[in-house]
């Protein structure tokens, strides 16, 4: 226990390795994937559930329905190899797997994150061979996700559109624009924040699927061939530190909620709203 706390995992028996530098080569990349899905997910899931929700009954609403109902019922799996198939195969737009271009030179380590690393050392070729290869497997990680995002919204904005404090806004005669943002869409996102943090513990274990069918080198396909191989000495750790990046999302999502809410507090005090 102490050697956990203190980040000694102990040495990798299939490699040979210490498992924390493993983890430090490993994680960076996972990260860059996640976030960069995770910030999709929920501009597009908003963005959805927003439409959904202000054209209630309409096409729009239906289709958005159907949209996030497909999401949501698409096995991680089957979508990544949908994607490969159609994307990287028959339709040639992104390459089926790997970070970068193997004929362009990596830039140097700096962050570890490798578009990063790229733009803070002005590799345009570099970036762009890496951004190219993030697209599809980020898209593939928000697609099978944004779903309950865009549902939450939806009907939270259902909840609020007619309220009492959204007729009163019109009432004084502010813009619709700023009811909608100000008094509508803020008051969505409260439900949208609190989901956030069980989303991004999706997101971060559905890595193990979608790194290894993208051949990505990053913790999700660490944790994949840990287990193909029994590597148990390996494989705790990864998942203490998928533990820990639940809690600090759930972290995270509370501080936000405080924001988005202002009859919540940090301390666990209400404020009291007049």
């Amino acid at each position: 226990m102490r050697d956990l706390f203190t980040g000694n995992f102990g040495i990798d028996p299939l490699t040979g390795q210490t498992i924390l530098s493993e983890i430090q080569f490993y994680l960076p990349n996972t990260l860059e994937l996640v976030l960069f899905s995770f910030l999709i997910l929920v501009v597009v899931g908003v963005a959805i559930g927003y439409v959904a929700g202000m054209h209630f009954s309409t096409f729009a609403d239906s289709l958005a329905r159907i949209t996030y109902l497909v999401s949501w019922s698409t096995p991680i799996y089957l979508g990544a190899i949908v994607a490969i198939l159609v994307f990287a195969n028959w339709l040639p737009i992104f390459p089926s797997g790997g970070m970068y271009s193997l004929s362009i030179p990596p830039p140097q380590t700096v962050t570890g994150i490798f578009l990063v690393d790229a733009l803070i050392q002005f590799d345009m070729p570099a970036f762009l061979s890496g951004l190219q290869h993030l697209i599809l497997p980020a898209l593939v990680l928000a697609f099978v996700n944004f779903g309950l995002i865009s549902r939450a919204v939806r009907s939270s904005i259902l909840n609020v559109r007619w309220s009492t404090y959204v007729k009163t806004a019109r009432a004084k005669g502010l813009r619709e624009t700023e009811v909608r943002r100000k008094h509508i869409l803020r008051n969505a996102l409260i439900d949208a924040t609190s989901l956030s943090a069980v989303i991004f513990g999706w997101v971060l274990t559905s890595t193990v699927v979608v790194e290894e069918l993208f051949a990505w080198p990053g913790l999700g396909q660490f944790a994949y061939q840990a287990i193909y191989g029994n590597d148990y000495p390996a494989l705790i750790p990864v998942v203490v530190v998928f533990t820990l990046g639940v809690i600090v999302a759930n972290f995270i999502a509370d501080v936000t909620y405080s924001l988005l809410d202002p009859r919540i507090a940090l301390g666990g005090h209400n404020v009291t709203v007049t």
